[in-house]
């Protein structure tokens, strides 16, 4: 009979320890299986974690370094770049200026959002770094984003120390100056763009394509299109220094021998152009073979070259050379992104390199990156 009690009695015992240990063992299988996808989390999923995705900030600061950019045309096109004197970081020898005139302020205003956008750039770099793993490209980008600010600082302050700031500053060194500082510029806005862009995918571990062609290819179309830019500063320059009082005249100055040679290599701008836009018609070409095409890039170009075309017509006004500016700055981007796009690839777990797919919006020149993360038989993301 004692058998007979005890029985059930065992079996009470068994369920209630069963009931006790069975959410532990759930417990601890989750944390083993939370381990396994923490060590392989993708930046894109853990960027997630907090009040403002990683990504977003990424394009907060892309967005940031242009309105900057835009400004410092400005402030070269009015000629305030002597309203804080040749000192630097200080402003007239003072930290705050007690007597500014109005180019004292559009100058130390570029100075403040210039320090601003040094912040926006530490930050981004200390976060992706924390929320990216070992050998992810947003982390490298990251890194030359800042030293490419700092080169940026660096820059500027030569040109103020050199006393190379004046809105009539004919010299030689402040050419070559102006040139590597929208060289950097550019530079440093293909590092914030990748960082961002990067930073939306799903899958941050990328490999290159193995095509030495194609990537001989970019590397040189990118570089023509730099030099558009910097032929273009060097254009915007002289329309400063010698402005025309009609079309016909500033085509005179362009070929006269007795014009100076900032006059001169204008002309440089529009071939510079011609030779880069044979990379944008090939890379147009092979999206659009490719079926992955869209409207964005196209409508740039057209705005851009409708822009350049009415710079000349109209004499470069101020306003004008700013909105041919950044409408250059985001065709640029665009650019980059369209082209790492070629020659990078999403780098899937057991399957083949495959182009990549972001979670955020298609800022990838514009183009409609086509699908391939199913193909294969593999997984989707």
């Amino acid at each position: 009979m004692r058998d007979i009690r005890d029985g059930p009695r065992a079996a009470l015992s068994t369920e209630m320890i069963q009931e006790r240990v069975a959410p532990a063992a759930d417990a601890s299988h989750e944390l083993i299986g939370t381990s396994v996808v923490n060590r392989n989390a993708t930046p894109a999923s853990i960027s997630k974690i907090g009040r403002v995705p990683l990504p977003h900030f990424a394009w907060f600061v892309v967005a940031y370094n242009i309105t900057v950019i835009v400004w410092g045309a400005y402030v070269r096109a009015t000629g305030s770049g002597v309203g804080c004197g040749n000192h630097w970081p200080l402003c007239n020898g003072e930290f705050l200026p007690t007597t500014p005139q109005t180019q004292t302020v559009i100058e130390f205003t570029h100075r403040v959002t210039s320090g601003l956008s040094l912040v926006l750039v530490a930050i981004l770099l200390i976060w992706c770094w924390r929320r990216t793993a070992k050998g992810d490209w947003p982390r490298y980008s990251a890194v030359a984003a800042t030293v490419l600010l700092c080169n940026e600082a660096l820059l500027g302050a030569l040109l103020v120390w050199f006393d190379h700031v004046g809105g009539l500053d004919r010299s030689a060194t402040h050419a070559l100056f102006l040139c590597l500082h929208f060289g950097n510029t550019l530079l440093l806005l293909a590092a914030l763009a990748l960082t961002a862009k990067w930073l939306s995918n799903r899958d941050g571990r990328f490999g290159m394509v193995p095509r030495l062609y194609q990537t001989m290819a970019m590397g040189l179309g990118l570089v023509s299109v730099m030099v558009i830019g910097m032929t273009g500063a060097l254009a915007s320059l002289g329309d400063t220094i010698f402005p025309a009082d009609s079309l016909r005249h500033a085509v005179v100055q362009d070929f006269s021998s007795n014009s100076h040679i900032l006059l001169r290599l204008r002309v440089l701008h529009p071939i510079a152009a011609v030779i880069g836009s044979i990379y944008v018609l090939w890379l147009f070409e092979t999206f659009w073979r490719k079926q992955e095409r869209s409207p964005w890039m196209p409508v740039a170009l057209t705005a851009q070259i409708a822009l350049g075309t009415m710079n000349v017509m109209l004499l470069t006004p101020v306003w004008l050379q700013m909105t041919h500016l950044l409408v250059a700055e985001i065709f640029w981007i665009l650019l980059v992104l369209a082209s790492a796009d070629q020659l990078f690839a999403t780098r899937h777990s057991g399957l083949p390199l495959s182009r990549k797919e972001s979670t955020g919006p298609n800022w990838s020149l514009g183009f409609k990156t086509a699908d391939h993360s199913n193909r294969g038989g593999g997984h989707s993301l």
